[in-house]
């Protein structure tokens, strides 16, 4: 063949050298790049995927730093409960010592109550200026917002996680299904013989001794005297029946009468009687709560509440509602932006308005002038309020605690574990093998030299018809 308008070889040579010249530039790019895939035409199944798992590992990346700021939130707020717990510790004290009245000066009581009042002063100063980025912690804004809480119904109302609809209240159905009782014995007569009995509830145990011919309303007035010793009430009925009753309700309350010597009313002289409360039963929403007393507690699913109720609603078969309307804050810890991936939280306020309950009474009122301060000597309420107090502070404490020990890190460890994987996974897709691709890169730049010296002859070839003219 000796044609020279037309060299087929060198046309074939040309288009050689471009795949090799392009190859080559794909394996010098992977190198420059450390990618795989460099654009869709390089691989476009790999490419979908690989974004796919890219945008997992950008929201796995974050919900890890948002549980990681969850938990500084959290370590925050535990750290001012840590100091709250500490003042009550010595507010206790404090009360134990005045009690001690035989003991201490007045000077010695004033000089108590200073320090009480200063107590009640750090408290509020550390619920109200204990916050996170510039938002208060333990002030109440991160408290739900509950309305329409009938006050007939409940006494207390405390709801610390709720899933609440974006933009919309949450009602909540409080049914309740058993009521609350307190303990009850019924003793028939009007009179006794000597006889001497003890008397025995939740708070202590006494005896009493009566002389023949005592009547039921002394009998009475005898067992009511020793009420804050014992816990147990008398009353007489029109009948003539006396009446005996724990002053609290529910399980851990109880009344027991036991003659040790001569017939006390209908009871003979070694025979004992007993009687038990019974706690309130309710639900939430249908949801079973777990009662205690005239105190109920609803866990799991959408609710997370105590509620502690009145004694005429906790002892008839009703129902009653209330709405949660806003407030709670919610952490964001998992990739998923929806209420599986998200916890519901609250911080109830710990003034000194707050600590305590209506039925015990608040710390407040441990202040000087106010109804349970050492002036007034009612040291055994005063002592129940700051148990109370602290009761709750522990409790906050302890969810606190909670979230950030079984929810919080526990999700870092998971979430981290998934992101490892996820990241191998999209790493094996869009990676380039380095090795791979030096030795893909040589054999290019052999091929490129190759295909440049056969151009060459190819080139070189339409010359040789020179020879045929000579």
């Amino acid at each position: 063949m000796s044609r020279i308008n037309t060299n087929i070889p060198a046309l074939t040579a040309i288009r050689h050298l471009g795949r090799n010249h392009a190859d080559l530039q794909i394996h010098l790019q992977r190198l420059s790049t450390g990618l795989r895939i460099n654009k869709g035409a390089d691989d476009p199944a790999g490419l979908i995927a690989s974004e796919r798992l890219r945008s997992d590992i950008r929201t796995i990346g974050q919900a890890i730093k948002n549980s990681e700021r969850a938990a500084h939130v959290l370590a925050t707020a535990e750290g001012a409960l840590n100091e709250v717990s500490i003042l009550l510790l010595d507010l206790q004290g404090l009360i134990v010592e005045s009690a001690n009245e035989a003991g201490l000066s007045d000077e010695e009581i004033a000089a108590n109550q200073l320090q009480i009042d200063s107590i009640l002063a750090s408290i509020d100063r550390i619920a109200n200026t204990t916050e996170f980025a510039g938002r208060r912690l333990l002030n109440g804004d991160l408290a739900y917002n509950l309305s329409s809480i009938p006050s007939a119904a409940f006494t207390s109302v405390h709801m610390h996680s709720v899933h609440l609809p974006p933009g919309a209240t949450r009602p909540f159905d409080v049914r309740v299904t058993q009521s609350a009782q307190t303990a009850r014995l019924d003793l028939v007569g009007s009179s006794t013989s000597a006889t001497t009995v003890q008397i025995r509830g939740n708070l202590g145990a006494e005896l009493l001794t009566f002389a023949s011919g005592t009547t039921i309303s002394q009998i009475e007035a005898s067992i009511n005297s020793i009420t804050p010793h014992t816990g147990v009430s008398a009353s007489v009925s029109g009948g003539g029946v006396l009446i005996l009753k724990s002053t609290e309700y529910g399980s851990d309350a109880y009344v027991s009468v036991e003659p040790l010597s001569g017939r006390f009313v209908s009871v003979g002289s070694g025979t004992s009687l007993r009687d038990e409360g019974v706690d309130v039963g309710l639900s939430v929403n249908g949801q079973v709560a777990s009662g205690r007393g005239l105190r109920a507690t609803v866990r799991g699913g959408l609710i997370d509440a105590d509620l502690i109720l009145t004694e005429s609603y906790a002892q008839t078969l009703s129902s009653a509602t209330f709405h949660a309307v806003g407030g709670g804050s919610v952490f964001q810890i998992t990739a998923q932006v929806n209420q599986n991936g998200q916890v519901p939280f609250a911080l109830d306020s710990i003034h000194s308005t707050q600590l305590g309950n209506e039925d015990v009474g608040l710390l407040y009122s441990l202040g000087t002038g106010n109804d349970h301060d050492l002036a007034g000597k009612r040291f055994e309420n005063a002592q129940r309020i700051v148990d109370e107090a602290i009761s709750q502070v522990a409790f906050l404490r302890g969810r606190v605690g909670n979230m950030q020990r079984n929810q919080i890190e526990t999700n870092i460890n998971s979430q981290g574990i998934a992101l490892e994987n996820i990241t191998a996974a999209e790493s094996a897709i869009r990676d380039a093998d380095v090795a791979e691709e030096v030795s893909a890169l040589t054999r290019a730049q052999i091929l490129v030299q190759s295909t440049q010296n056969t151009l060459k002859i190819a080139n070189s070839l339409p010359g040789m018809v020179l020879t045929l003219l000579q």
